[in-house]
C-alpha cells in the first residue's frame, strides 16, 4: 500500500513538474555591465504591462540565473533591479507560438557610472504600497545639493507643505515624523524636515501610527496620527552633519541658529540652538502641557473614550507658539539622544528642550452676527504682548525581556510660565448702523503650569501562534496656576444710537483659577488563536479621571486692594469620572483581507461636587462603541481600506462647573453641571493605486462622521445691550455631521520632464445651535484644488509652480438672507537657478485673493514676493554668503475669514514687513559616502 501511494505522489509531482514546463515563462541571467559579474540575488519581477500589476516575482539565483514560470499568455514587463544599479525594464509578449522569452544577458549598470544621476529619476518602482503604508522612493525624485527633507517632500503625490513648514498627507495634518522608525526630537516635524538632509534618505513611508497596544492587539482604539517615516540610507547611519547660520538685517532684524548631529549606527546625538526675531525658528512648536501625551502609551485605556475641549476663552490664551501673527523674538535649545545595544533587545529615546518665545502686536476683528431678529456687526481692535518660557524632559525606555515578552516604559515632564497682557477696543452696531454698545478692557495675566505622565506597556507572545497578552498602564498629571487682572469698562446706545443714561458698567476684579487633573489609565488584552487566520480578543480598561478646578474674582473695596469674593463668578469644582470597558474583538487575516471587528461596552460613572455649596451629583453611563476595519491588498501597488469606529466622547470640567466666565463681560460663559455625554461615529475609505509604466499615483481618502447627542452652544442675546450667555447643552434630536473628499493624484509628465501633483478636496459639516431658545442649523462647505508642477534638475535649476482655487459656502437657517458664500485663490511660485561661479538665485513668491461676499464688500489681494542670491565657497561648497529680500512688495498683511455657527468673522493682524538680510551659512556632511 505504501509503494502505491508512494507512487501516487511521485506521478503527481511529476505532472506538476511537466505542467510547469509546459507553461509559459521568462529567463536569463543578471550580470554587471562593467565587470561581468553575477549579480546574485537580484529582484526579477513580471508586470502587468496594461494596467502595471504585478505578476509573478522571483530572484537571481547563486549562478546567476533567473526563471519566472506559470505565467499566462498576454503584454508584459520584466522588471530586474539591484542596490546601487539603474532599474533595467523591457517590454515582451508571450502567446501560443511564442511560450517562452530567453532574455538572455541582462546587463545592469552601476548608478555612479552613469552620466547624470538625473537619468534615472522617476523610475518605476517610485511608490509601493505595503499593508497601509505608501512607501516612497526618494532615490525617484530630484534632491538639490544641501537640500532637506522638506524640499524632498514637496514632491510627493498627496503631500503638501506649507510656506511655515506644516505638512498635510492625504488631507490630514502629518503630527509626527520619525527617523528610522524613532522618534528625533520629539513633537515638532519640523525639526526632522529643516534638520534631517534629503540626500540621506532611502523611503519615506507614510501611514495612520496607531497606539503601541492597537498596533499588537489589532484592537483600533480610536487613537491614529498621520505619520512620515524616513529611512536612512545604509551609508547614511555614520557621521556628523549640521549647519550654522547668522543673519543680521534691516528694520533690527536678526536670527541665528546652529544644529549639530551625530549618527553611530544605531545611535543618534542631535543638538539645536536658535535665536531670530524673523519668524524662522526652530523647535518653537506649542508648549502645550497636552503635547506631554504619548500616543504609543495612551491606547485603550477608557476604551473609546475622548474629552471634550473647553467652551471659550479663559486667562491663559497664550500656549507659547507662533503661527505667523504679530512680531516675534524666539529662542529656543535642545537636546536629542536615540540608541539601541544589546543585538537591539533594549533601547532608549530622550528628549530635553528649553524655548522662550515673545510676541507682540495688533489684530483687528470684524464679526457679523446673525440672530433670528437682526443683523449685529462688531468691530474689534486689540493690542497684545505675549511671553512664554518652557522647560520639556521626556524618555523612553524598550527592553526586549525574552523571546516572547518585551517591556517599555516612557515618562515626561514639562514646566511652562507665561506672562500675556491683552487691551481690547470693541464696537457694535445694529444693521441700520446705530451704535448698540461700546466695550474697553484689559486683560493681565500670569500662569505657571506643570505635567508630569508616566507609562509602561508589556506584552507576551505564546508558544502557539497568535495567543499573546498585553497590559498598558499610565499616569498623566497636570497643575496650572493663573493669576490676572479684568479691568473693562461697557457703554449701552439706544435705537437712535444715542448713549443711555446711567448704562456705564465698569469692572474691576482680581482673578484666580487653579486646576489640577489626575488621569490613571490601564488596559489589558488577551488574544486567542481559533483557527490559523481566525482569533479571538478580550478586551478589559479601567480609566480613572479626578479633576478640581478653583475660579475664584476679587473685586476692589479700595482702589488696588482685591479683597471681596464676587460669588457671582467664583466657584470651586470637582468632578471625578470612573470608565469601565468590556470588550470583544475578532481578527481575520486571509491571504490579502485583514478583517478587524467587535464591540465594547463603556459604563461610565460621574461624581460632581460645588465645594461651596457641598451640593454633589452622581450619574451613570452605558454606551457601545462598535470597531470594523477592512484591509485588502489588491497587489503591491493598489490597496483599499475601510474602517468604523465610535467613541463616547465626555464633557470636561471647564464645560460642566457651574460658574459665570467673564473675562470678556459682553459674552459670558456659564458652565453646565448637567451635560451628558456624546457619541461619534466615524466612516474612513482610502484606496491606493501606483502605475508603474506611467509614474501615476493615485490616492482616494473618503470620510464621514455624525455625533448623537452633540454637545452644543445655548446663546441667549438681550436685544437691548447686545450682552451674550453661552452655555453648553446636549441636543437630543439631531446629530452634527462631518464629511470630506480628498483625491491625490500624482504623475510625471515625460515629455516635459516635468512632475505634476494635484489634489483635490471637498469638504462640509452641518451643525447645530440654539440662538434666543431657536434652533440654527449651520451648513459650511469647502471646495479646493491643488496643482503643483516641479521641472528640475540637479545642480542646474529648480522650478516650482502652484496653483490653489477655492470656494467657500456657509449657510444659516436662521438668517438665510445673510448666508455668506465666497471664492478665493492663492499661487506659489518659486524658482532656484545654480549659475556658473557658484552662484545661486533663488526667488519665490505668494499671491493670494478673497473675494468680497454679502458680509465683506470688499476683495482682499496681496503678492508677497521674496528673492535671494548666494555665493558659494569651499570644494564642497558647504559655506555661502546670502543676501535676501523678504517681502519686497511690502504687503504682507495678515488676513483670514472663518464662519461658524452664528458667526461670520474677518481677522487682520500685524506680521512680519519688508526687510533685507545679510546671512553666513556652513551646511557642513561628513556622512558616509559624503
Amino acid at each position: 500500500m505504501k509503494k502505491i501511494i508512494l507512487s501516487l505522489f511521485l506521478f503527481l509531482l511529476g505532472s506538476f513538474g511537466l505542467y510547469a514546463q509546459n507553461g509559459y515563462a521568462v529567463k536569463g541571467f543578471v550580470v554587471d555591465t562593467a565587470y561581468t559579474a553575477r549579480l546574485v540575488n537580484s529582484s526579477v519581477s513580471v508586470w502587468n504591462a496594461k494596467d502595471s500589476t504585478l505578476v509573478k516575482f522571483s530572484r537571481v539565483g547563486s549562478n546567476g540565473a533567473f526563471s519566472v514560470q506559470a505565467l499566462k499568455p498576454g503584454n508584459f514587463i520584466l522588471l530586474v533591479t539591484y542596490p546601487g544599479y539603474a532599474d533595467y525594464w523591457e517590454k515582451f509578449s508571450l502567446d501560443s507560438v511564442k511560450k517562452e522569452k530567453d532574455f538572455g544577458k541582462v546587463n545592469l549598470l552601476l548608478k555612479a557610472n552613469l552620466l547624470s544621476a538625473v537619468e534615472i529619476k522617476g523610475a518605476v518602482n517610485a511608490v509601493k504600497m505595503n499593508g497601509d503604508t505608501t512607501e516612497f522612493n526618494a532615490d525617484s525624485y530630484i534632491i538639490q545639493p544641501n537640500s532637506k527633507v522638506e524640499a524632498l517632500l514637496k514632491q510627493l503625490p498627496g503631500v503638501q507643505v506649507s510656506k511655515d513648514g506644516k505638512i498635510t498627507a492625504q488631507g490630514k495634518a502629518v503630527d509626527k515624523v520619525l527617523v528610522d522608525g524613532e522618534e528625533f526630537f520629539g513633537d515638532d516635524p519640523t525639526l526632522v524636515t529643516k534638520n534631517i538632509r534629503g540626500d540621506m534618505v532611502d523611503k519615506v513611508q507614510l501611514y495612520d501610527r496607531k497606539s503601541e497596544q492597537a498596533s499588537f492587539t489589532g484592537i483600533d482604539d480610536g487613537q491614529r496620527a498621520k505619520t512620515i517615516n524616513l529611512k536612512l540610507k545604509e551609508g547614511k547611519k555614520n557621521g556628523a552633519f549640521g549647519k550654522v547660520n547668522a543673519g543680521l538685517g534691516t528694520d533690527k532684524m536678526y536670527e541665528g541658529q546652529a544644529t549639530y548631529n551625530r549618527f553611530l549606527g544605531k545611535k543618534k546625538f542631535g543638538l539645536y540652538g536658535n535665536i531670530a526675531n524673523t519668524g524662522n525658528q526652530m523647535g518653537m512648536s506649542s508648549f502645550d502641557m497636552s503635547s506631554l501625551d504619548d500616543m504609543d502609551f495612551s491606547g485603550g485605556g477608557g476604551g473609546m473614550v475622548m474629552m471634550s475641549g473647553g467652551m471659550g476663552e479663559d486667562l491663559d490664551t497664550f500656549d507659547g507658539g507662533y503661527g505667523g501673527q504679530g512680531i516675534p523674538l524666539s529662542r529656543a535649545v535642545g537636546l536629542h539622544y536615540d540608541n539601541k545595544w544589546n543585538s537591539g533587545k533594549e533601547s532608549v529615546n530622550g528628549n530635553y528642550k528649553v524655548n522662550n518665545m515673545n510676541v507682540e502686536g495688533t489684530r483687528n476683528v470684524q464679526t457679523q452676527n446673525n440672530y433670528p431678529e437682526r443683523i449685529t456687526k462688531s468691530n474689534s481692535d486689540e493690542t497684545y504682548n505675549n511671553s512664554s518660557f518652557g522647560q520639556k524632559l521626556d524618555g523612553k525606555y524598550g527592553i526586549k525581556l525574552d523571546s516572547m515578552s518585551n517591556l517599555k516604559v516612557s515618562f515626561g515632564a514639562s514646566l511652562k510660565h507665561s506672562e500675556t497682557q491683552n487691551v481690547f477696543s470693541e464696537r457694535t452696531f445694529r444693521e441700520n448702523d446705530t451704535q448698540l454698545n461700546a466695550s474697553d478692557r484689559n486683560l493681565d495675566n500670569k500662569t505657571n503650569g506643570k505635567a508630569f505622565r508616566a507609562s509602561a506597556f508589556w506584552n507576551k507572545r505564546f508558544l502557539k501562534k497568535g495567543r499573546a497578552v498585553s497590559l498598558n498602564v499610565s499616569e498623566n498629571m497636570n497643575w496650572n496656576d493663573t493669576k490676572g487682572f479684568l479691568k473693562s469698562q461697557n457703554r449701552f446706545y439706544n435705537e437712535q444710537g444715542l448713549l443711555l443714561a446711567d448704562s456705564t458698567e465698569n469692572t474691576d476684579q482680581f482673578k484666580t483659577n487653579k486646576s489640577t487633573t489626575a488621569v490613571f489609565n490601564s488596559n489589558l488584552t488577551y488574544s486567542e488563536p481559533i483557527t490559523t487566520s481566525f482569533a479571538a480578543i478580550f478586551n478589559y480598561g479601567l480609566n480613572v479621571n479626578k479633576s478640581t478646578q478653583d475660579r475664584r474674582s476679587y473685586n476692589a473695596l479700595v482702589p488696588g486692594q482685591y479683597t471681596v469674593l464676587d460669588s457671582l463668578f467664583s466657584n470651586n469644582y470637582k468632578l471625578d469620572q470612573l470608565t469601565n470597558t468590556a470588550g470583544l474583538m475578532f481578527n481575520y487575516r486571509k491571504e490579502k483581507s485583514v478583517l478587524n471587528f467587535g464591540t465594547r461596552l463603556v459604563a461610565v460613572k460621574f461624581e460632581q461636587k460645588n465645594v461651596f455649596t457641598d451640593e454633589s451629583i452622581k450619574r451613570n453611563f452605558v454606551n457601545w462603541s462598535p470597531q470594523l476595519n477592512y484591509q485588502y491588498m489588491m497587489s503591491p501597488q493598489k490597496s483599499l481600506r475601510f474602517s468604523y469606529g465610535g467613541q463616547t466622547s465626555q464633557p470636561g470640567i471647564d464645560q460642566i462647573q457651574p460658574v459665570r466666565v467673564n473675562t470678556d463681560p459682553l459674552n459670558i460663559t456659564i458652565g453646565n453641571p448637567n451635560l451628558k455625554p456624546s457619541f461619534n461615529s466615524n466612516f474612513n475609505l482610502g484606496y491606493n493605486s501606483f502605475k508603474m509604466l506611467s509614474s501615476r499615483a493615485l490616492m482616494i481618502n473618503g470620510s464621514y462622521s455624525f455625533t448623537m447627542n452633540p454637545i452644543m452652544n445655548n446663546t441667549v442675546r438681550d436685544t437691548t445691550t447686545g450682552k451674550s450667555t453661552y452655555q453648553a447643552v446636549n441636543l437630543t434630536e439631531k446629530s452634527n455631521t462631518n464629511y470630506g473628499l480628498n483625491i491625490g493624484l500624482g504623475s510625471a509628465i515625460k515629455a516635459l520632464d516635468m512632475n505634476a501633483n494635484l489634489n483635490l478636496s471637498a469638504n462640509g459639516s452641518t451643525n447645530y445651535s440654539f440662538l434666543n431658545n431657536e434652533l440654527n442649523q449651520t451648513k459650511s462647505y469647502n471646495f479646493s484644488a491643488n496643482l503643483n508642477l516641479m521641472k528640475g534638475k540637479e545642480a542646474k535649476y529648480n522650478f516650482n509652480l502652484d496653483f490653489s482655487p477655492n470656494y467657500n459656502i456657509s449657510q444659516s437657517s436662521l438668517q438665510k438672507q445673510f448666508n455668506d458664500n465666497g471664492w478665493g485663490f492663492s499661487s506659489r511660485p518659486s524658482m532656484t537657478l545654480y549659475l556658473p561661479g557658484k552662484i545661486e538665485l533663488s526667488s519665490d513668491g505668494e499671491y493670494e485673493f478673497r473675494a468680497k461676499t454679502k458680509s465683506f464688500d470688499e476683495d482682499f489681494s496681496r503678492f508677497i514676493w521674496n528673492a535671494s542670491i548666494s555665493r558659494k565657497f569651499l570644494k564642497d561648497q558647504s559655506l555661502y554668503l546670502t543676501i535676501s529680500a523678504k517681502d519686497i512688495l511690502n504687503q504682507n498683511n495678515g488676513f483670514s475669514r472663518s464662519a461658524s455657527q452664528n458667526s461670520i468673522v474677518q481677522t487682520s493682524y500685524t506680521m512680519i514687513r519688508r526687510y533685507v538680510i545679510c546671512s553666513l551659512s556652513w551646511d557642513f556632511n561628513k556622512m558616509g559616502g559624503a
